[in-house]
């Protein structure tokens, strides 16, 4: 039996892309760990199911030269986080800023354009969490995270 062209098996294969990005971002601690001496810090917790990170940050002349997180999360919120450190290091604050917004517009199933929907690259992985209503809160935890940590580092 095969799918209808154009259907209903393009959106599963998507999901499933989007599913694979996931848990490999999950898997993957590559953005866990310790940063030294970073500018910034700041806790980010979803009580709701007991995510918690440390975000640290550090910044030079308004660019994120690195970032990386400690804490525990379920898959969702870890892998959040680590797409986000991959998207916002070596951005500068108002760029990462921007990817935030961007990324709220997506989980508020705010339609994006084709160039805004690349510019949040991996993170189009969580597009249908709004869908979710449970897990909505572990997709944007790190991103609030974020924003404080940005806020924080402004002059």
């Amino acid at each position: 039996m095969g799918c209808p062209p154009y259907g209903r098996c393009l959106a599963l294969e998507l999901s499933d892309l989007y599913s694979q990005v996931i848990r490999d971002h999950n898997r993957s601690r590559h953005n866990k760990r310790t940063l030294c001496d970073p500018t910034v810090t700041v806790p980010g917790k979803n009580p709701s199911c007991g995510d918690e990170i440390v975000l640290s940050l550090t910044l030079k002349d308004g660019i994120i030269e690195d970032a990386a997180y400690t804490g525990v999360g379920c898959a969702i919120s870890e892998a959040s986080v680590s797409i986000m450190i991959d998207l916002i290091r070596g951005a500068t604050v108002a760029k990462a800023s921007e990817l935030c917004h961007l990324f709220f517009r997506m989980i508020g199933s705010e339609s994006l354009t084709r160039e805004e929907l690349e510019e949040l690259d991996e993170a189009v992985a969580f597009s249908g969490i709004s869908r979710m209503p449970a897990r909505v809160k572990c997709a944007t935890m790190a991103w609030h995270t974020l924003q404080v940590a940005l806020q924080n580092a402004s002059p």
